[in-house]
């Protein structure tokens, strides 16, 4: 017989910790910086902009969940720590240390963009993203993400995230902050990227509101187990 194969050994927390924190200051630097060059390049062309920001945000995610998915579980964003947190073995303490890894590294990311294009390190924000329209296009775009999420395996989910998000950006309203780290980063850059303070609150209701809405929804979809099934 051959000897059974031991499960795969968990990262130590502090490893895990560090991949969120270093994951979502990327991603957060690539959102704001691109959205920075883009207005320096695209002459205040929006969509332009928006085309050059896409890109940017698309190819960055895809690179981060296949390179430190396999640490943390590639979350850097709350609403898919408390969706998935306990499947990823997390208490609830240990979400809120996966949650404040996020929060810290989108505020150093948003510095590091700010200050590679000779900005302040922090910026308020301008760019007002309010009203129910906007709030309606979040709960959307965080909605389909927890789905597209849970639908996807450690195969899939780097390339089925970012194609979700960067369609998302062109189909919601919003652009698709669909992240609450993310959004807090980017009160702090007066750029393209950037929410107003003022948004922000309703934005991030949105958002959680979107995340209840995915987990109900992959609920209704699971697969029926096996007492579930007709009999023939």
């Amino acid at each position: 017989m051959s000897e059974p194969v031991p499960p795969p050994l968990t990262p130590p927390l502090p490893q895990r910790l560090l991949a969120e924190f270093v994951g979502t200051l990327l991603l957060v630097c690539a959102v704001v910086g691109s959205g920075i060059m883009a207005q320096h390049l695209a002459a205040g062309n929006v969509a332009l902009m928006l085309l050059a920001n896409t890109v940017a945000t698309v190819c960055i995610l895809y690179v981060l969940i296949q390179t430190l998915g396999p640490i943390s579980g590639a979350h850097f964003n709350p609403v898919v720590t408390a969706v998935f947190g306990a499947a990823n073995g997390l208490s609830w303490g240990l979400r809120l240390a996966y949650v404040g890894a996020q929060l810290s590294g989108a505020l150093a990311g948003v510095v590091l963009a700010n200050l590679m294009f000779g900005h302040a390190p922090l910026e308020l924000a301008q760019q007002v993203r309010g009203g129910p329209p906007m709030w309606l296009a979040e709960l959307l775009a965080t909605a389909g993400l927890v789905f597209v999420i849970g639908r996807s395996c450690a195969r899939t989910a780097p390339a089925l995230v970012a194609a979700y998000i960067g369609a998302a950006m062109w189909f919601t309203a919003s652009t698709s902050l669909a992240n609450p780290a993310a959004t807090f980063g980017r009160m702090f850059s007066d750029s393209f990227a950037g929410v107003a303070p003022a948004s922000f609150p309703a934005l991030v209701l949105a958002q959680v509101a979107g995340g209840l809405l995915g987990a109900l929804l992959l609920r209704a979809l699971r697969a029926p187990t096996l007492s579930s099934q007709p009999m023939p």
